[in-house]
C-alpha cells in the first residue's frame, strides 16, 4: 500500500478553505480516481509538537492506494484538472511525498468525534471509509 501525501505549509495571511477542501477538492479526487483510491484523510492543522499554534501546516490530506502504479494510473489522466482545482481553496503550492505505508493499524482507530470516556470504552472504524 502507498499514501501520497498532500501537506500545504502554514504562512502568516495564508487563504485556505477547509470547507471547499473537505466538500469540493477531495470529493472530486476521489470521483476521478475511482476505485483506485481506497480510502482518504483530512488533516486541519491546529498547532506545533509544543502546542502552540499556528502548525506548521495549515492541512494535509492523505491519500492510499494499492500500488504507486495504481495510484498513476488513476491520478494522472486527471491531474490538470485537480491541479487547477487548488487555486479555488488556497494560494499555498502543495508538497507531495508519495510513502510506502509500512504498518497500518486503522482496525484499532478510535473516533476523532467521541468524547474521553467513549475513546477508552470501544474501538471505532473509521466514519468514512472508501472502498
Amino acid at each position: 500500500m502507498i499514501k501520497v501525501s498532500v501537506l500545504y505549509s502554514y504562512k502568516p495571511n495564508v487563504r485556505f478553505d477547509h470547507d471547499y477542501y473537505r466538500t469540493k477538492h477531495l470529493p472530486l479526487i476521489e470521483n476521478r480516481m475511482g476505485a483506485a483510491l481506497k480510502y482518504y484523510t483530512i488533516d486541519k492543522g491546529l498547532a506545533d509538537r509544543n502546542g502552540k499554534s499556528p502548525g506548521a501546516y495549515v492541512a494535509m490530506c492523505h491519500l492510499l492506494c494499492d500500488s504507486l502504479e495504481e495510484y498513476q494510473s488513476a491520478f494522472a489522466p486527471h491531474a490538470h484538472e485537480i491541479d487547477g482545482d487548488i487555486r479555488n481553496f488556497t494560494d499555498v503550492t502543495p508538497i507531495i511525498q508519495i510513502s510506502e505505508v509500512v504498518v497500518e493499524n486503522s482496525a484499532k482507530t478510535v473516533s476523532l468525534h467521541q468524547g474521553p470516556k467513549d475513546r477508552d470504552s470501544q474501538l471505532h472504524v473509521p466514519d468514512r471509509v472508501i472502498r
